[in-house]
């Protein structure tokens, strides 16, 4: 072994190592993983000893300077790192696909969204290409392994989601893709058609008693899930994927862990108070004319995108998203004879929210009360409330499930009751009658968290060419004051 003269290595060789090693020693400690520490013997050697040839791979025999191509592949490795180290601790980049959140957020925004704000979460698949989320563009394959995988761990953050944050969260119905029908997600799928073959061939009910509602959902279930995997010509490939490798959503969180939350004609209810509402969240209006028929003027005021004209509907009668402040100006209009919000009146028939359940005839409009699961809390669980708690408990905690005679039992116990392991949030749209959300697909769990949206970077009108549709107005605006 060379021995190492500590006073020949260069002054800025020993000041590069103090301050790396002071960084890695802080991360160190704020991941709360100390069996990282044995990576300072490697910076120490990296920086002063020198005893492994780092560099090896880039020198020649001759002492001449590497290719150039060499350079290329050293400088892109080092970014790929960078950028997977500052995409799992620091902030990434979010572009919002649909117009869910709208006039809040609008189609084409590019969202920075800090992992600082609630906690980087730590990778549960750690082999992954950055700036990628699930799957490699035009060559449609997985951009991650499934070995390993993590346990969830989440390490301290700035914060904690307050009420009315808007969330950027990994999609909890995203665990199962079929291939080709990504959308509605895999469960509302399987249920709607489930519903259909039963509809269409009542003959599968006649060997069949049900002593619940739960039961016969299930079973309505397992019918859609066999017409899903045994046409893959129609659906393609089922895929499963993790935690962190469910494709990103952008809502506002209305409701805590403990919370009760309640919608009464279009009012979201608190614990039985009425919160008041963002001033840019939207509801879909009847318009009905004196037979003028709204021109492209009109919508370009309004900010209408050309999506929700088309679904608007051919004059006199119109179906339009709304903010309240926009409804007032239009109703005073002269040629405006009605606008009225559209409103799904209490007690819905199809029951098409979440749980599905004629035992909760709940509807966009008028939802609930339902109460949202605490990390810790335990309720009574029966036949009636196990559909709100099913996935919680099996998808998400992890446990197996069976109800049988009535009795339902938990990893083959029969139990009466059941404590959460997570928090749980509930996630709304701004654009209530134009968003997927925790409506349709229940609870959101804490280990789904990514970050919060702090502003927006970039936004490009996807109606308009270039560069009309530089949205330059909305450059950094904030993405948490609305």
């Amino acid at each position: 072994m060379k021995n190492i003269d500590i006073k020949s290595i260069p002054l800025k060789a020993k000041i590069k190592f103090v301050i790396v090693s002071l960084i890695y020693l802080l991360t160190v400690i704020w991941i709360g993983n100390y069996w990282l520490l044995l990576g300072l013997p490697i910076i120490f050697d990296i920086y002063i000893t020198r005893f492994i040839p780092w560099g090896f791979w880039k020198k020649r025999k001759d002492g001449k300077k590497p290719p150039a191509w060499i350079e290329w592949i050293d400088a892109l490795i080092f970014a790929l790192i960078a950028v997977y180290i500052i995409n799992i601790f620091l902030f990434q980049n979010y572009k919002i696909p649909t117009s869910s959140m709208e006039k809040t957020l609008l189609v084409g925004d590019h969202l920075f969204v800090s992992k600082l704000s609630y906690g980087p979460r730590m990778p549960i698949t750690p082999i992954s290409f950055p700036l990628v989320q699930n799957t490699f563009p035009i060559i449609n394959t997985k951009s991650y392994t499934n070995w390993p995988q993590w346990d969830y761990r989440r390490i301290r953050g700035l914060g904690n989601i307050q009420r009315n944050d808007i969330v950027v969260f990994n999609f909890p119905a995203g665990d199962t893709v079929p291939f080709y029908r990504p959308n509605p997600d895999y469960y509302t799928t399987i249920l709607e058609l489930g519903k259909r073959q039963v509809a269409q061939q009542p003959s599968l009910l006649d060997d069949k008693t049900f002593d619940t509602e739960y039961e016969y959902l299930m079973y309505v279930n397992s019918l859609g899930r066999n017409i899903v995997h045994n046409n893959p010509r129609e659906f393609g490939k089922v895929l499963h994927r993790p935690v962190d490798r469910r494709d990103n959503y952008v809502k506002r969180c209305v409701a805590l862990p403990g919370d009760t939350f309640e919608i009464r004609s279009n009012q979201i209810y608190i614990n039985g108070i009425a919160r008041e509402n963002p001033e840019s969240i939207q509801h879909n209006y009847h318009i009905i004319t004196d037979g003028t028929l709204l021109s492209q003027r009109f919508f370009n005021r309004f900010e209408i995108s050309d999506a929700d004209k088309r679904e608007a509907g051919i004059g006199p009668h119109y179906l339009l998203p709304l903010t309240e402040q926009m409804a007032e100006t239009i109703s005073a209009y002269e040629f405006v004879k009605t606008l009225e919000v559209d409103e799904q009146k209490a007690a819905g028939s199809r029951h098409n929210v979440f749980p599905h359940s004629i035992h909760y005839p709940w509807n966009r409009d008028n939802y609930g009360p339902l109460w949202i699961p605490k990390k810790g809390a335990t309720i009574e669980l029966n036949t009636d409330n196990l559909i709100l708690y099913k996935r919680i408990i099996t998808a998400y905690e992890g446990n197996t499930l069976n109800l049988e005679n009535g009795i339902i039992s938990i990893n083959g116990k029969p139990v009466n009751s059941y404590t959460f392991e997570m928090d749980y949030y509930f996630m709304l749209g701004d654009n209530r009658h134009k968003s997927a959300d925790s409506r349709h697909w229940g609870f959101v769990p804490e280990d789904h968290i990514v970050g919060k949206p702090l502003l927006t970077w970039l936004s490009l009108d996807k109606d308009k060419n270039f560069p009309a549709n530089i949205r330059w107005d909305r450059f950094f605006k904030s993405a948490t004051r609305h």
